[in-house]
């Protein structure tokens, strides 16, 4: 068995303790926040807050952390990442200046220790593949709990997703779309990038009702379009007809990115290509300082 399916197997039970934290220094009602992180942390910020947003809780900007516009003013700044070696992220926290600046990690003994002034340790969702799943998707449940917008049955949600089948022709289909909408946004660019990771395939994600506005052109036979989120009217059978197999959201979009991540692996294996090592990718990226 490879480390990743040991990781996602192992979602419910980190969610269930991420649910029973109450972590200190992450945004409060009111304040202005930025959020960054790279890669899957990045995809992770975005979901986070566009949620906040959505709350009335505050002004969140989600960045690429090597994109952080540091002149702009925020109350504080929370940064991602599993490893807390990424460059561009340790670059981020120190171009924040005086903010209050907290990261959300899985390795507190990391560079990100000293970059950050608050840290919250999520340690028991460290993994061991390159591939991002538990830690990520324990983050963003434990930062919807703060939020108060985490369903008290969502770690019941990762068990059933880990058992749910898997989208009809979904391990036979060459090309990939994932939609979502508000919040779930993050969620499907997430999922797009997990199956781009493992497997080499084509994926894409997109807002859904930009599916219509050119997306829908790559559709086919041998696609499948995937709901992350409650579908806008019309949509689905606007995918039938290109022919692609259609799947709608059973589950929180949190949930079903763990289906996906089975799909990731399941494509993965079919072309035997190794899930914990995906091709021209590390554990984290650490670039040379000059």
């Amino acid at each position: 068995m490879a480390h990743v399916d040991e990781e996602i197997a192992s979602q419910p039970e980190c969610w269930q303790r991420a649910l029973e934290l109450t972590p200190r220094h992450l945004p409060e009602p009111g304040e202005r926040a930025a959020v960054i992180g790279c890669g899957t942390s990045l995809y992770i910020a975005q979901a986070y807050a566009a949620l906040r947003e959505s709350l009335g809780l505050g002004e969140t900007d989600a960045f690429a952390a090597s994109e952080f516009p540091a002149d702009r003013r925020y109350d504080r700044v929370v940064a991602l990442t599993r490893s807390g070696t990424t460059t561009e992220v340790l670059d981020a926290l120190a171009r924040a200046g005086m903010t209050e600046t907290v990261a959300v990690t899985a390795d507190p003994r990391t560079p990100v220790g000293a970059a950050a002034r608050h840290l919250v340790a999520l340690e028991f969702a460290d993994e061991k593949s390159v591939v991002q799943t538990r830690f990520a998707t324990t983050a963003l449940a434990l930062l919807r709990a703060h939020l108060g917008a985490a369903p008290a049955d969502l770690p019941a949600q990762a068990r059933a997703a880990l058992d749910a089948p898997l989208p009809g022709g979904a391990l036979e289909a060459r090309q990939f779309t994932f939609l979502g909408s508000g919040w779930s946004c993050g969620v499907a660019n997430e999922a797009a990038l997990k199956v781009r990771e493992a497997s080499a395939s084509w994926a894409e994600s997109y807002p859904a009702m930009e599916y219509r506005h050119g997306p829908i052109s790559v559709s086919g036979p041998e696609s499948l379009v995937w709901f992350l989120d409650t579908p806008p009217t019309g949509l689905v059978q606007q995918a039938e007809a290109t022919g692609a197999a259609v799947s709608t959201a059973r589950l929180d979009p949190l949930a079903e990115l763990v289906r996906v991540q089975r799909l990731a692996v399941g494509l993965a294996v079919r072309r035997g290509l190794d899930p914990d090592r995906p091709r021209h990718l590390t554990r984290s990226i650490v670039l040379d300082q000059p």
